[in-house]
């Protein structure tokens, strides 16, 4: 219960600042909005889960034909359900494992599918630092967009870095963890047991790793897709009210916007994000155009997952559960 109302709370403030931003002009601009581009918008995202179902069958490898496209499609479709519901989408990995174990796939190899996606994810986003850095080589950005471009490089680094030296030293990432353990007071057994499930874990993951280089290439160029298209709807939400703004800016006021949102650990994002896009779109486009973009761009990237990934995941998931209590309970 006291989940619900918090994420009824992040829904709330979701819409409060846009309201609050765009105020009397906000309903006209919307009502103003194209219904042909929301539905093309829409069927953009139906799109991204598609591609991400591929991503997920490609990385399972041999377990991959275990899953069908449909079932697929429902994992994905749940399992980002889940990270729209949950702070900092924590909730991601654990439905993705929850589901897979029920085809079958070990935790330790789920676990790595999930973080082998998440490295891509990253790479996508360093590569396309790299390549804006590039472009404003020779073309003049503004003072602000050269901000968001530092900021953003910087924030990648980070978490690049963080990600690869863990991997080069996961051994002594090992044993420091095990001397934290200890001084927390866990009993040896339960170390033992932790030890093994990380062990598994990273075993599975260097088998991902491992996969052969042409799939990896493909799964990555699947990433660049679906990026791409996500990245795509701020873009075209601000062309459908008539603004006319580089794809660049758009993109990185997108990324600044959506890791706010994560480290705010509201569920989606939900506040942190508007109020982040609505800082940094504002002194681009007005204040009431941003607001209306903002709005139709979170209702597309964030309430479509809600409402057409939340039926999947109760089917997926809650459903099951609900039959196994009502057979304990006869």
């Amino acid at each position: 219960m006291s989940r619900l109302l918090w994420l009824g709370l992040a829904l709330l403030l979701a819409v409060l600042v846009p309201g609050l931003l765009g105020g009397g002009e906000l309903w006209p601009r919307l009502q103003a909005f194209d219904p042909l581009l929301l539905a093309t918008l829409l069927g953009m995202i139906a799109l991204c889960w598609i591609i991400n179902a591929a991503r997920l069958r490609l990385l399972l490898g041999q377990h991959g034909s275990q899953l069908g496209r449909l079932r697929a499609l429902g994992v994905v479709m749940a399992t980002e359900f889940a990270i729209c519901t949950t702070p900092g989408g924590s909730g991601g990995p654990v439905t993705l494992m929850a589901l897979l174990a029920r085809e079958r796939i070990a935790a330790s190899r789920s676990g790595a599918v999930f973080a082998m996606d998440q490295l891509n994810d990253l790479l996508f986003f360093f590569c396309a630092m790299l390549a804006i850095a590039g472009y404003a080589l020779f073309h003049s950005l503004g003072r602000s967009q050269e901000s968001l471009l530092l900021g953003s490089t910087a924030l990648l680094c980070l978490s690049l870095s963080a990600c690869v030296l863990m991997l080069r030293y996961r051994r002594r990432v090992m044993r420091c963890n095990g001397r934290l353990l200890r001084r927390l007071g866990m009993s040896s057994q339960r170390q033992r047991r932790w030890a093994r499930k990380l062990l598994r874990f990273i075993g599975a993951l260097m088998a991902t790793l491992r996969l052969p280089k042409g799939l990896l290439v493909l799964v990555f160029a699947l990433t660049c897709v679906h990026w791409g298209l996500r990245y795509s709807v701020l873009y075209l939400v601000l062309q459908g009210l008539g603004v006319e703004l580089a794809w660049i800016p758009s993109f990185l006021v997108q990324m600044l916007s959506l890791s706010a949102g994560q480290f705010s650990l509201m569920p989606g994002g939900a506040g942190a994000a508007e109020l982040t896009s609505a800082t940094l779109l504002s002194p681009l486009v007005g204040s009431s155009t941003a607001a209306a973009a903002i709005l139709i761009w979170r209702a597309i990237t964030y309430y479509f997952y809600l409402l057409a990934g939340g039926p999947v995941f109760v089917y997926l998931l809650a459903r099951p559960l609900l039959q196994r209590w009502r057979r304990q309970a006869h």
